[in-house]
């Protein structure tokens, strides 16, 4: 048998498959060819040197065909540009919201034991108890006092509304171009007024921060002597801005007046008083229409406040009686024929009625009126037992509260009406003239006039219920205004509601409500566009909106907790 013969032989034997590189042919050649002078040991020996190395080159193949074998390292490039030093990339360190480690062995704990184990567990349970006591609400009465988080400290005798008088009317109101194209004489008018809405003082409204998060509602005291403006953010608190100030603006201009050197600091902020009074989402205000020193607070924690500024107190009116019950309150209002009547509504799909004579733990009623959440209600304001509700399920539902039927969940008021939108509706709004408006994520403001039954609607006489409160066509539920608007606001901005002007000076039913665009519209009860409010300093979506209640005065919140004012 010949040299290449035993190589091939050999390694078919072992079960070894080799690639017959160069080198290996070569050498099996020369050994086949064979020298006289090469022994036949020697010819052996150099045919294992030659599977050897066969062998120890398909190994290394292998390797490098699975990723396991070195790396070659790369030529260095001629172009100097390719060497230059790369820059050292400092790792921060990322925290992680769990509970933190300490030292068994220095505690004298043993790894792996029974202690140890014990030890985590304990460790865990302590971390979830205090993120649970974070979150839970408060029961007890608040003193402003000891909630100040942010701002001046409250002083009770010389707080905002030292000066606050009975409520008077007032007047005010877009561009030149849009004033000249308008033929009707008293729409003319209206936008006139509303032109000469000018932002608070000239001040840009990125200095005005009412909130350290995102604003989820907003409201205007109803003095007219001044603008008082409160805002609630996403994690419960409560801010307080008083636009009766001195502007930074008009610090400065008083001291390089007085001054030659103007030497005064730029940044100047305005002074802003934040109370931290519930434990997660403000989501709703009212005010107290019968005592114009109470701020009613609708809260995510299940509960609702009653602010007393004159007292200087944050008191608990509702809440569950178990301080783990999870309903969200989406709503609130107050009757404004019955100070003692108290009305919410919950993400939950629930409506309630509470009688604030009673202990804040008990409710009288809780009326499930949809599956899915109720974004928003409002009550008829000359005839509060007519109640129109917003839900996720579509829908805007018309509701006489005179009339119960059914016992449990089951138990509801007369449904007089409903109409179904596309998408999910988010709030509906009651006006004085018995108009409700709606905001709906189909990207349309809808208006539907009821103010034909609002004769029918004020008898509150609950055997004539049947007589006085007719069940309403499909026609009568269809909107009479249909605004295009975009709606669309995603997952970081809060949703648009449109709301009305409450008491209007001018008779003219107005409503505002944010532009995606970086605006805040004004719009008729007919759909017409009266102003768009914006202004330089505008960086967010003014999403949250509201009219003072008598006088053209339009407040606006962003995502950032940031406050517009149009004065």
């Amino acid at each position: 048998m010949d040299a290449l013969s035993r190589v091939v032989t050999s390694a078919s034997r072992s079960g070894t498959l080799m690639v017959k590189t160069p080198d290996y042919i070569t050498a099996v050649m020369a050994i086949s060819k064979g020298a006289p002078s090469v022994s036949e040991y020697e010819q052996q020996r150099q045919e294992k040197i030659a599977k050897n190395q066969a062998l120890l080159q398909q190994l290394q193949l292998d390797a490098a065909q699975t990723g396991l074998g070195p790396k070659s390292k790369p030529k260095p490039s001629s172009n100097s540009a390719a060497q230059k030093r790369k820059r050292t990339v400092t790792k921060v360190k990322e925290e992680s919201n769990v509970p933190r480690r300490t030292s068994s062995r220095l505690q004298g704990i043993v790894a792996d034991s029974e202690v140890a184990r014990q030890k985590e567990v304990a460790d865990t349970e302590a971390f979830h108890e205090e993120q649970k006591a974070k979150r839970q609400r408060m029961s007890e009465d608040i003193n402003l006092t000891d909630a100040v988080v942010n701002g001046r400290s409250w002083n009770r005798a010389g707080n905002w509304l030292s000066t606050v008088g009975p409520a008077k009317p007032g007047e005010r109101t877009f561009s030149a171009q849009d004033v000249k194209d308008t033929s009707d004489k008293e729409l003319r008018e209206v936008r006139q007024r509303m032109s000469k809405l000018q932002l608070w003082e000239g001040a840009e409204p990125s200095r005005i921060k009412i909130t350290p998060e995102r604003i989820y509602s907003l409201g205007f005291h109803p003095t007219t002597d001044k603008a008082l403006v409160f805002a609630g953010d996403k994690l419960g608190n409560l801010g307080l801005f008083d636009a009766s100030q001195t502007s930074p603006e008009q610090v400065k201009q008083e001291a390089d007046e007085a001054d030659e050197d103007g030497d005064v600091d730029d940044e100047i902020e305005p002074a802003i008083t934040t109370f931290k009074i519930h434990s997660r989402t403000i989501s709703a205000f009212n005010f107290h229409p019968h005592d114009p020193n109470a701020l009613l607070t609708a809260s995510y924690d299940s509960s609702i406040r009653k602010l007393d500024l004159t007292q200087g107190r944050a008191i608990e009116i509702y809440a569950p009686s178990d301080r783990s019950a999870d309903h969200p309150i989406s709503g609130v209002e107050i009757s404004r024929t019955d100070p003692n009547n108290l009305y919410f509504t919950t993400l939950n799909g629930a409506f309630g009625l509470h009688d604030l004579r009673t202990p804040a733990h008990e409710t009288a009623e809780l009326l499930y009126l949809s599956d899915k959440k109720i974004g928003g209600f409002s009550l008829h304001p000359a005839s509060p037992h007519i109640v129109a509700t917003a839900s996720l399920d579509r829908t805007l539902r018309i509701w006489d509260l005179r009339k119960l039927t059914g016992k449990g969940e089951n138990r509801l008021p007369l449904l007089l009406g409903e109409h179904e939108s596309k998408l999910s509706v988010s709030h509906a709004a009651f006006n004085s003239a018995g108009q409700v408006a709606t905001a709906s994520y189909d990207d349309t403001v809808k208006i539907h006039d009821f103010s034909s039954f609002s004769s029918q609607w004020s008898n509150s006489t609950t055997s004539t219920t049947s007589k006085h409160s007719p069940t309403l066509s499909v026609d009568q539920m269809a909107p009479t205004t249909i605004i295009p608007h975009n709606n669309q606001t995603g997952r970081w901005v809060t949703i648009l509601r449109a709301q009305w002007q409450l008491q209007p000076p001018d008779g003219i039913q107005k409503l505002v409500i944010g532009n995606m665009n970086r605006f805040v519209d004004v719009y008729t009860s007919g759909g017409q566009q009266v102003a768009q409010l914006g202004g330089e300093g505008i960086t967010a979506v003014p999403a949250v909106a509201q009219f003072h209640q008598s006088r053209e005065w339009v407040a606006a919140g962003t995502a950032s907790g940031k406050l517009c004012l149009w004065m």
